[in-house]
């Protein structure tokens, strides 16, 4: 709820000092009223005699000095109305009345807001789980024939919290002729437990070439509720450029990725790379045969 800006403050007067009038200028509400028309000062107030400071504090014959002003942001609860008193018809007035109507409004709407989000259902992770070694579980059986010897030390991650439990794995393949990687599978599994990653998934995959030049978007049906295959081959032959390729997939609040990168040179013993379309089949087969494993 936004205020009226802070009037400023009045330094502390010794108790025999006569009280400065409030910057303010409507009366203080928590005061008696001065006694003019609507608890407004007289036209023409009377001045303490022989005191003509611009201090000097008005008063009325036959009454007592008014007390020293409180400043009205002050006062106790919590939408303090600053304004004309009521009756006075002034509009001002009936602003700050709509605006402290609405604050209230706002705040039984955003109390109940909280209570709605705090009833909301359990995360939809569809028996998923993200284990603490994701390569146990990542199946990649398909590119056996393409690199058939084991990495002997794939490395993995993982993370448990509240919000996002999360599973990492990073495998080097190799064929039998070579010394070193000739390519490299990658999965990730994530499992959203406290927002919906429906949106923010869709505009991210979906939308990749937008934000990645060069790269090429296909949706793939038939693999959870929603699935896109982003790759990029600049492959020319065995002896230059790479091949990229990522199969992304939402299945509730769980996601899942498996990707393949290989990058080729005239140094590689791999003269006989895959293409693109094999290794998307590829990882069409073993992202089934993974989200599988993941629910046992």
């Amino acid at each position: 709820m936004s205020t009226p800006p802070q009037p400023p403050q009045q330094p502390e007067q010794p108790s025999d000092a006569p009280a400065q009038p409030s910057a303010y200028p409507y009366p203080n509400p928590q005061s008696p009223a001065p006694g003019g028309p609507l608890g407004f000062p007289p036209a023409a107030p009377a001045t303490q005699v022989g005191q003509p400071s611009v201090h000097a504090q008005p008063t009325l014959v036959g009454q007592p000095a008014q007390p020293q002003p409180v400043n009205p942001y002050l006062q106790q609860g919590p939408y303090p109305v600053v304004g004309p008193p009521p009756g006075s018809g002034g509009g001002a007035g009936k602003a700050v009345l709509w605006a402290a109507v609405g604050a209230v409004l706002a705040s039984a709407a955003w109390a109940a807001g909280v209570f709605l989000i705090g009833a909301e259902a359990d995360p939809d992770l569809r028996g998923y789980s993200a284990p603490s070694n994701l390569c146990n579980s990542t199946d990649y059986s398909s590119f056996k024939d393409e690199y058939p010897d084991d990495d002997s030390s794939p490395t993995h991650n993982s993370l448990k919290d509240d919000a996002l439990d999360e599973g990492l794995c990073s495998i080097s393949l190799k064929k039998t002729t070579s010394s070193y990687a000739d390519a490299y599978l990658y999965s990730q599994v994530d499992l959203h437990k406290k927002t919906d990653p429906g949106p923010e998934f869709t505009a991210a995959w979906k939308n990749y070439p937008d934000s990645h030049s060069g790269y090429d978007v296909e949706t793939v049906t038939g693999i959870g509720d929603e699935a896109y295959l982003v790759s990029d081959d600049t492959t020319s032959g065995s002896s230059s450029g790479s091949l990229y390729a990522t199969l992304a997939v939402r299945d509730g609040w769980t996601t899942y990725t498996m990707s393949y990168s290989a990058y080729y040179s005239s140094y590689d013993a791999d003269t006989d790379p895959p293409t693109l379309e094999e290794v998307t089949g590829y990882l069409k087969t073993d992202t089934r045969t993974t989200l599988e494993n993941l629910r046992d």
